[in-house]
């Protein structure tokens, strides 16, 4: 006769060992609730994190460089985040406990978008013309770079500081002729502004000499060296939750629009394949898994950063970035 209350109880002790056994690790990502955001939200709903015996919350950003400072400080464990801005931010703060543990957009989304019928099509033509942007924006912050690898002469560029929200705006109003953006986000707010797609001019860096890597999983490595398996086993749901969202981009981005009602289910949809096709599911990634680096990219990219950044100490790669937490390959693959 007390089977029954004995099971209950057993099973109700279960449960609350279970509960008690999650790693809480708060999510600082880089930018708002948008398209490219919403696999991190697919591993919260289909269980990944679960199953790694996690307990993940979001947080939204305000830019590419939002997440290192949160991150480095241990406010928050784990982030999202320009690398080529943490390289400079380990610069300037030798031994911070921040590294990058798994590339995203193995492709950047670097890009200028302009109006073509304010004369942007090419590099070349930003010479005489108004570029906004915003100070913070991590594409600004590699344009020095790109100008470099064009041979652009920045007297004859006129750079109008704008902020986040009204970079757009201006631009669909003609204020700036092109501003500084990832792709997937400024072009797709340019639709939605009304401005007709034939007129829109997408430049990405990437396909005119920038040799940098995009956005990674960032660690504060003093909560690393203490949770091993917890990092991992984060690493390998969000590796899950992106397989899941380019299996399904559309479902995906269900999970995304419970968190911000907002948006627009379709633009939301569109930005996220954007984000699939020109920077996480590259050439590498689908055949490498998601996650890891060429050693000699990388080591391209950081005499790239030398053509506009004087770094006070000899950049050493092994500080910016490990693979030591990331999870086996065939558990990264995305397809």
């Amino acid at each position: 006769m007390f089977t029954k209350p004995f099971a209950a109880i057993a099973a109700l002790a279960l449960s609350t060992t279970a509960l008690a056994a999650e790693t809480e690790m708060p999510f600082a990502l880089d930018w708002k609730f948008e398209g490219p955001s919403a696999p991190y939200f697919v591993a919260i709903d289909n269980g990944h994190f679960a199953a790694a015996d996690l307990s993940v919350e979001i947080s939204a950003g305000t830019g590419s460089l939002d997440a290192i400072p949160k991150v480095a400080t241990g406010a928050f464990p784990v982030g999202f985040a320009d690398i080529n801005s943490l390289i400079k931010f380990l610069d300037q703060n030798p031994g911070a406990p921040v590294t990058a543990v798994m590339m995203i957009y193995d492709a950047p989304p670097f890009a200028i978008v302009g109006r073509k019928s304010l004369g942007i099509e090419a590099p070349k033509d930003l010479e005489g013309h108004v570029l906004g942007a915003p100070p913070p924006d991590g594409a600004w912050a590699q344009f020095p770079i790109f100008a470099a690898e064009n041979g652009l002469d920045m007297e004859k560029i006129t750079v109008e500081p704008v902020g986040f929200p009204t970079r757009e705006p201006m631009l669909a109003e003609g204020q700036v002729d092109a501003v500084t953006g990832f792709s997937f986000s400024s072009y797709l707010n340019l639709v939605r502004l009304g401005v007709p797609e034939d007129d829109i001019s997408t430049i990405l860096m990437t396909d005119y000499g920038l040799d940098l890597y995009g956005n990674a999983i960032i660690v504060n490595t003093d909560f690393a060296a203490t949770n091993p398996e917890a990092v991992t086993g984060f690493l390998t749901a969000v590796a899950a939750g992106w397989k899941d969202a380019i299996a399904d981009p559309a479902k995906a981005v269900e999970s995304l629009i419970v968190r911000n009602p907002a948006a627009d289910a379709a633009l939301e949809t569109r930005r996220l394949e954007l984000s699939i096709d020109a920077n996480v599911a590259t050439d590498f990634a689908m055949a490498n898994g998601l996650g890891g680096i060429d050693a000699d990219r990388f080591a391209s990219s950081l005499e790239q950063l030398k053509m506009v950044y004087e770094f006070q100490a000899e950049p050493d790669a092994a500080a910016y970035f490990t693979d030591a937490y990331l999870p086996a390959a065939d558990a990264r693959m995305l397809k």
